[in-house]
């Protein structure tokens, strides 16, 4: 007769001396050709559970995405160099020790945005009287081919980034802009800045 188990006398439940024994007494009783099937079921009792809350592959997913979508993508940034004394170094690394910023890049970064922010105002009277491009400005051949077919040079301002593209010879830069000042970084092939260099503001 095979064995009972009640909410009392189940001995799964009695502590880890339970599964064993509840095991020993369905094999005796069953029979040699359930032991592998015994065997399976102890391993299994033993194997320790892991529980994943719904969603928790989403969310986590979810987060990678946040966080890299808050990095500034490589093309969107340019590298600077900055020399600092040890005391302001070690309050930078006293404040990203204590989780305040992520890294010392982040600390920077928000300092110099913090900056910015408190001299809007300022910044923006300046765009507008200088009438200055604010942002990206990207310069195409067919771009600058139109300037030079209406007979027009281009006084071009910009506070970010203007680039120039790669396939604008110098002899075409030289003929359609006058002037070029730019408040952050330009990216144009070597030859063209070379070309304009004494355009360059």
């Amino acid at each position: 007769m095979q064995p009972v188990a009640t909410e009392h006398n189940d001995p799964i439940k009695r502590g880890p001396s339970g599964p064993r024994f509840f095991l020993a007494a369905f094999v005796a009783d069953t029979g040699q050709q359930s032991a592998e099937l015994a065997g399976a079921l102890l391993n299994k009792s033993r194997a320790p559970s892991i529980y994943h809350p719904h969603g928790w592959l989403m969310d986590g997913k979810a987060m990678a995405e946040t966080e890299q979508s808050l990095k500034p993508k490589t093309g969107d940034s340019e590298k600077i160099t900055i020399n600092l004394g040890y005391v302001d170094l070690g309050h930078i690394d006293l404040l990203v020790e204590e989780g305040f910023y992520s890294n010392r890049t982040d600390f920077i970064r928000t300092a110099i945005r913090n900056q910015v922010d408190r001299h809007a105002d300022v910044v923006r009277q300046t765009v507008a009287r200088k009438s200055v491009d604010l942002g990206l400005r990207h310069f195409t051949r067919a771009d600058l081919e139109a300037a030079q077919a209406a007979g027009q040079m281009l006084d071009i301002r910009v506070l970010g980034l203007a680039t120039i593209a790669q396939d604008v010879t110098p002899e075409l830069a030289r003929s359609s802009i006058a002037s070029l000042s730019v408040l952050g970084a330009l990216h144009a092939p070597s030859a063209v800045k070379a070309a304009l260099a004494d355009r360059i503001r």
